[in-house]
């Protein structure tokens, strides 16, 4: 519809209901993509619904657009749900823009979808240059023939029974089968005294030689796994146990091409095409530090010229479309290794790690020291760098400092950097925060803040009209403290007085949508500000929970629970070393260690759990307890003299606002 004739008749009510879904879209784009639209014609248009992020792909969207005029140039930025057009004039930009809004598309699952268009100055997007493979990894492309690769494919007897040269296992979204010795995935190891009879199979034996001679392999392996996946399916980041193999891990991709992404432990992501045929060869750096991981995903992002293969998926938005997954079959080949491993990398070689995690605390007194090792010191010591990327507010906070009468007195306690402090400068805040540091940060930028523990706030009980808890219960070690926690806020509080509570997820994906934490791409994002957070920011628009405190809450609050791979539940674990979680991936423990890779030359004297990486700096490990469903409210029901007035998810947080009565 042009917005020119708009005023110049009455709107029927189809009409209207397009004009009221435009506008929604326009304020969206502002709003979470800071895309500002414009109300004249211009030569560069914004497509709303068309993009990579809800399964267009290129070779749809552009004859689409072409049919309005000659399109200059289609940027379809990655994950996300919307594209930019340039037209060679902007009389053809405006004919799309009269023609296509509204217009209705079917997107690669089959789908009808519904393109909203409108004005902007520039058709732009932001690229990184081409990055770098992570060292040691190589891809060859068109390892063996097309008639190899169905010889090999047949070769693999998916219908046979269990036997005594290999086990066979139909995991939840894969079949497997392995042979020379059985890959354990809950650990990323093999049992060195149990061999499988039989060895490996002898059509490899040739294959296998080639490779050698041919220096792709330097050990002939011992150990291989068949992964076949069905489309869709992926299999999480993880590294290979450094103690179980050696340097050379392979794998060979048949039936089908895939993108792999590789994590470095600072937060980067590489995703690498992974062509029909060819050989991954991870050695070094990229097979004992970068984790290596499959997206469960019908299409994966591509370059959409025919000249790229094997490498790197850039970010460049005029090159990228949609492929569609077929069936894989991935030939993993690894050599067991016999003695200790000495690489390079010892802060994360199992074989030679000085100390081992903590353990579970078995009373107060050790859970007061983990805190203290694993929680106090460590943040005394990346104060700094944690400060410089602690500077965004969370939108939900600041709605409800807002919301708040003039004059309020409010406590933050575990204030940080204090960058609520001064967000309603109608309110008088007082911050209080354990780390000394992080208490100094805020003293220099003249905000009002104290040391203090969030188990005894020196703070009148009884005074305040609000208190606020962001990101810091989770951080105390038994359900225990964290209710004493709790408790702390509602004695502060003035009956009537209100407290807004954050603590971390369990569920990093809610409703189908994965968080920002897990779905956000280094590469792709300009910005350090969530490279190392807690949480990722919460978005405007939180979802409503209902009441979760019943029964049939998934844990409970005096539980310490561990999901296992494979189960999607949880279930209780006693006298357990705490994991050490891998960033940016979905939590597969409640209580857990997280890395933080501070930047800069470590300090003279580093805390226990701190530990020095090579490129990013010191690593740190913070203790955290992720919160399930239904937990938060739970605790906050055993307090005495509260209410609970809401409760929600909001980007991978729990979030709960009590009153005390």
């Amino acid at each position: 519809m042009d917005s020119n004739h708009q005023s110049s008749y009455k709107l029927n009510k189809t009409e209207k209901k397009f004009l009221r879904k435009q506008i929604k879209a326009r304020h969206t784009l502002l709003r979470h993509e800071g895309i500002e639209t414009v109300s004249y014609a211009t030569q560069s248009l914004v497509v709303a619904n068309g993009g990579l992020g809800n399964n267009v792909s290129r070779n749809q969207l552009l004859p689409v657009l072409e049919k309005c005029g000659l399109v200059d140039a289609l940027l379809m930025p990655p994950s996300k749900p919307y594209s930019f057009v340039r037209y060679k004039t902007a009389e053809e930009a405006k004919e799309a823009y009269v023609t296509l809004n509204g217009k209705e598309i079917v997107d690669n699952l089959g789908q009808k979808i519904i393109l909203y268009l409108n004005f902007v100055e520039k058709a732009q997007w932001k690229e990184l240059g081409l990055q770098a493979l992570p060292p040691g990894l190589m891809v060859v492309e068109e390892i063996i023939s097309s008639e190899d690769e169905k010889i090999l494919l047949e070769s693999v007897n998916w219908t046979e029974d269990i036997d005594n040269h290999n086990v066979q296992k139909c995991l939840k979204h894969r079949r497997v089968k392995h042979f020379g010795y059985e890959f354990h995935y809950e650990n990323n190891n093999v049992d060195k005294d149990k061999p499988l009879p039989g060895g490996l199979p002898d059509i490899w034996d040739s294959i296998l030689e080639k490779w050698l001679k041919e220096g792709f392999i330097k050990h002939k392996p011992d150990q291989l796994t068949v992964n076949q996946y069905e489309p869709g399916h992926g299999i999480p980041a993880h590294i290979d146990t450094h103690s179980a193999f050696e340097d050379e891990i392979v794998s060979l991709s048949l039936g089908s091409e895939i993108v792999m992404d590789f994590k470095h432990p600072d937060g980067v992501t590489v995703p690498v095409m992974l062509p029909r045929r060819s050989l991954l060869v991870m050695t070094g750096e990229s097979r004992y530090l970068w984790t290596h991981g499959i997206t469960p995903r019908k299409f994966d992002t591509v370059q959409a010229s025919k000249g790229h293969r094997s490498g790197i998926i850039t970010s460049d938005a005029g090159d990228l479309t949609l492929s569609k997954r077929r069936i894989r079959t991935s030939f993993t080949f690894r050599k067991v290794r016999q003695t200790p491993c000495n690489c390079s990398y010892p802060l994360v070689c199992d074989s030679q790690m000085k100390e081992t995690p903590p353990s579970f605390p078995e009373s107060a007194r050790e859970a007061s020291q983990l805190e203290r090792e694993y929680v106090h010191r460590v943040y005394e010591e990346i104060a700094e760098h944690f400060s410089s990327t602690r500077h965004t507010p969370w939108p939900r906070v600041v709605d409800f400092l807002k919301s708040l009468p003039s004059g309020s007195l409010v406590a933050d306690v575990g204030c940080g950097n204090g960058k609520y402090l001064g967000i309603n400068k109608e309110l008088y805040m007082v911050g209080c925060d354990r780390s000394q540091n992080l208490v100094g940060i805020c003293r220099e930028r003249h905000l009002e803040a104290l040391v203090g523990d969030a188990l005894a706030v020196p703070l009148r009980s009884g005074s305040w009209d609000a208190c606020i808890s962001i990101a810091v219960t989770h951080h105390l070690s038994t359900a225990e403290r964290r209710v004493a926690a709790l408790q702390e806020l509602v004695r502060l509080l003035r009956p009537g007085g209100m407290a807004l509570i954050y603590v971390w997820a369990m569920e990093q994906e809610y409703k189908k949508k994965k968080s920002k934490y897990l779905k956000e791409n280094r590469l792709h994002q300009g910005k350090e500000e969530e490279i190392h957070s807690d949480a990722a920011e919460p978005g405007s628009l939180g979802e409503q929970v209902p009441d979760a405190g019943g029964q049939d809450a998934p844990c409970r609050v005096s539980a310490v629970t561990d999901v296992r791979a494979g189960e999607g539940s949880a279930s209780k674990v006693t006298d357990a070393k705490l994991p050490v979680h891998t960033n940016r991936t979905s939590f597969r423990s409640q209580d857990l260690l997280v890395p933080w890779h501070r930047k800069g030359n470590p300090g003279r004297d580093e805390p226990v759990g701190a530990t020095e990486s090579r490129a990013p700096g010191p690593v740190f490990h913070r203790y955290y307890h992720v919160f399930c469903a239904g937990e938060l409210e739970e605790a906050c029901r055993t307090l005495s003299q509260v209410r609970v007035l809401q409760s929600y998810y909001d980007q991978g947080n729990w979030c709960v606002v009590l009153q005390k009565v």
